[in-house]
């Protein structure tokens, strides 16, 4: 049994304990929150007295940004492994001062959980099996900054390297249905924001960044997803590629969703496939998670298998500064309506 801490008690934290009551080899031992609350799991009021009576075996960061550098800081000054929360450090001096106080101690992890949804592990899994050749492109429209980063950099296979970032922005009414908090009532056409980046790796590769204000929640604006490679495209859940001499060929990535008219299992993610292979299987059949609980899910679990040396780093401190260094730059661009390069740094 892995133990683990929090600190912070807001709403991303609580994914956390209530996913790992579900989980047979993890147990959320301890939450640290400066106000007293009532939470199904002991809560300390000071880091001490957590670390000292739960003894958790990782300690989670789920504070803001602002103070998650600070916090990842001392937690690696005590020797504890710690999950940070996104991203690392709000800006490029706190990601450089980040890397310089804890990159070397290898004791951090970013809960970068994005890649680990099932329709992404689905994708990724599908263009690294070289189904549509080499990957040179990809277009992320779905969420922001560093998560997005996360995705163009999965799906093109890209690591730490040098790149050069141009964006811009524009602004259109848009009606604005739904946030966090549910419908709006009545619905308002408002201004919204849309970011527009492009991201030219030095070693090869395109990335495009598309993001309008509230595209998580909007459900009218379409998620889009894009991978082009060599032989082929993948968009959204179709795969056209060259299968052959003056064969071109059309295929669906079908996701399996029991509970449907007669289907009498429940509501709940079997698997999804390409043809006859299987891409991605639900590890959590049964339990009725949405994707971003079952990607946490599995992110707490691999964490829990680096935490113990069965398995390796989840998603390293310099692949989550990474992530937000070139979210920094898409920003930056946009500011300024000129390029900006990601440089050299520390953690490359």
């Amino acid at each position: 049994m892995t133990k683990f801490a929090i600190v912070g008690s807001g709403w991303r934290a609580e994914f956390f304990w209530r996913l790992a009551a579900e989980l047979e080899d993890l147990d959320c031992v301890g939450v640290v929150s400066r106000s007293p609350k009532q939470l199904p799991v002991p809560v300390y009021t000071s880091l001490d007295e957590c670390v000292q009576r739960a003894k958790p075996d990782f300690m989670i960061t789920s504070v803001p940004w602002a103070v998650t550098p600070t916090l990842i800081t001392e937690l690696v000054g005590r020797g504890m492994k710690v999950l940070a929360e996104t991203p690392p450090a709000p800006d490029l001096d706190g990601l450089r001062r980040l890397w310089a106080e804890a990159g070397d101690k290898r004791l951090v992890q970013v809960a970068e959980q994005y890649t680990r949804m099932p329709p992404h592990a689905a994708r990724t899994n599908l263009v690294r099996s070289g189904v549509i050749g080499d990957v040179t492109r990809a277009d992320v429209s779905s969420t922001h900054q560093y998560h997005a980063v996360s995705l163009i950099r999965a799906l093109l296979g890209k690591g730490l390297g040098q790149a050069e970032v141009r964006a811009f922005r524009s602004t259109a009414p848009l009606a604005d249905p739904l946030s966090r908090t549910g419908w709006a009532d009545p619905v308002e056409v408002k201004p919204a924001v849309t970011t527009i980046g492009s991201v030219a790796f030095d070693d090869g590769g395109l990335g495009l960044y598309d993001f309008t204000d509230n595209q998580w929640h909007n459900q009218l604006l379409m998620r889009r997803l894009l991978a082009r490679g060599t032989k082929g495209e993948l968009r959204d859940q179709e795969v056209v590629r060259l299968t052959a001499e003056r064969t071109i060929v059309r295929t669906e990535i079908v996701r399996r969703q029991t509970g449907y008219d007669l289907d009498l299992d429940g509501f709940d993610t079997d698997h999804i496939t390409f043809g006859s292979d299987v891409l991605y299987r639900n590890p959590y059949q049964g339990k009725r998670w949405n994707d971003e609980e079952i990607a946490i899910a599995t992110l707490l679990e691999d964490t829990a298998a680096w935490v113990s040396g069965t398995g390796p780093e989840p998603y390293s401190l310099a692949d989550g500064i990474q992530d937000h260094r070139i979210a920094l730059a898409i920003e930056e661009a946009a500011d300024r309506d000129a390029p900006v390069r990601v440089e050299h740094e520390p953690w490359h």
